[in-house]
């Protein structure tokens, strides 16, 4: 069986914008009510979360940062055609 990943994220317009987030998380805010409250992506609604997924199913950029991440941990900004994400690592199978 592939690796995989489960993912959450948050998308936004800016870097600027998924800096000021990545520090309101730092700070204890929950990443799930960012998500809900800011997120640019349908996922937002569900708290960001992406499920399980196998490489190929994301955009590159996108898909390196989730398989490099450390399980628990958000990562980002990363840039894609879509505009800016932090990704949460949930888990790794």
């Amino acid at each position: 069986m592939p690796k995989q990943v489960n993912c959450s994220h948050i998308l936004v317009k800016t870097e600027k914008e998924a800096k000021d987030l990545m520090a309101r998380i730092a700070a204890g805010e929950k990443f799930e009510e960012l998500a809900k409250k800011v997120s640019k992506c349908p996922s937002g609604k569900n708290g960001g979360s992406l499920g399980w997924f196998a490489k190929g199913q994301m955009v590159p950029e996108f898909e390196k940062a989730a398989f490099e991440g450390e399980k628990g941990k958000v990562v980002g900004p990363v840039k894609t055609q879509f505009g800016y994400h932090l990704i949460k690592i949930n888990d790794q199978k």
